[in-house]
């Protein structure tokens, strides 16, 4: 697939290179850009299955911070 695209690109190596980073490039955006915002409400990572609700609450409790004396 590869060898035919380099093959259908106008030009000399170079050029061709150019070409091929730039359609590349392209293709990334587009996955970027459309693609993927389209796709991802369909994702089951989006579904969470932990409840926040269902957490206990830690029972620390909470002291004073012991300031140092300092001899003299």
């Amino acid at each position: 697939m590869y060898a035919a695209l380099w093959r259908a690109l106008p030009g000399p190596w170079p050029v061709k290179l150019v070409q091929s980073l730039v359609l590349a490039l392209g293709a990334v955006a587009a996955c970027f850009l459309w693609v993927f915002p389209a796709v991802a409400p369909y994702m089951p990572f989006n579904s969470t299955t932990v409840d926040d609700q269902a957490r206990p609450t830690p029972s620390v409790s909470v002291s004073t911070p012991v300031t140092p004396t300092t001899a003299r």
